[in-house]
């Protein structure tokens, strides 16, 4: 993709253009925070080939990891930008502001902000469930465990009633995609989204706020920050998610050392939203 001379004042950038707009506003005296939510406005490509790599900010086309995206353009002005205040937000997803739901929406869009919340809710809340389950069974200690599968996989079939192995057959029956052994981040992240909606789909409501539940507690116990726990439970609130039994949505940052959990498939990967266009 050719280097642009110059971006639009107005509408979508493409990522040359985004780069040079975030670095312009922040040359320019714009807080780099605001600066860098108004580009991850307008931002309309949902993934990008980096040194080689793809780098998907959009899972599935619902679920937009919105941090993978701040880190990108972080990374492309790093000149400009305080060095504890960026690892504050692309580490622990502490900006360095205090906003509102209402705020961030507005900032990013709604339709970025509705396939953000589909990421927390059907990504990182869906990664906290394994994480709980594996350790509640480590917690029987492993005399108890004696020829039992490792607490990791078995952590699947405690949350979905099902092996791993039948989930990986059921996902490629609806997919036309078996899961390997060693996917990467973007498919392992894919496969996570895909079993939020499984489960959604067969849970009971009264499980599936139970389940949320634990996945936040397991969350508070890790981060130990009530600020993100506040709004990850505005956000649940506001958007009425443990209401709504049919798809998983809502809720508010992101956690990249948690979303990047090792597991049995792997390790995990990001992409945007193209419908989110400013």
């Amino acid at each position: 993709m050719p280097l642009l001379d110059h971006a639009p004042e107005e509408g979508p950038l493409l990522p040359e253009q985004a780069i040079a707009t975030f670095r312009a506003a922040i040359e320019a005296g714009e807080s780099w925070y605001p600066a860098l939510l108004h580009v991850i406005s307008r931002w309309v490509v949902p993934s990008e080939e980096i040194d080689g790599a793809i780098v998907d900010y959009l899972i599935a086309g619902e679920a937009f990891d919105w941090l993978l995206l701040a880190q990108r353009l972080i990374a492309a002005a790093e000149d400009l930008i305080a060095p504890e205040e960026a690892e504050a937000l692309v580490v622990q997803g502490l900006a360095p502001r205090v906003e509102t739901e209402d705020e961030f929406e507005a900032a990013i869009g709604p339709a970025k902000y509705r396939a953000h919340l589909n990421f927390q809710y059907g990504v990182v809340v869906e990664e906290l469930l394994l994480l709980s389950a594996e350790m509640e069974l480590h917690k029987t200690g492993h005399l108890a465990r004696h020829g039992m599968p490792s607490a990791d996989l078995e952590a699947y079939e405690r949350v979905y009633g099902k092996t791993l192995d039948e989930l990986k057959v059921l996902y490629a029956s609806e997919t036309g995609d078996l899961p390997s052994d060693h996917l990467s981040q973007t498919e392992q992240r894919t496969f996570t989204y895909w079993l939020s909606k499984f489960r959604i789909r067969y849970a009971e409501p009264a499980r599936i706020a139970s389940d949320t539940r634990k996945a936040m507690t397991v969350l508070a116990r890790l981060e130990g920050n009530r600020t993100r726990m506040a709004r990850l439970r505005a956000a649940a609130e506001r958007r009425n998610y443990l209401a709504e039994a049919s798809t998983p949505r809502r809720a508010i940052d992101a956690t990249p050392t948690l979303s990047r959990r090792r597991g049995p498939l792997g390790r995990r990967t990001p992409t945007i939203d193209h419908s989110a266009d400013a």
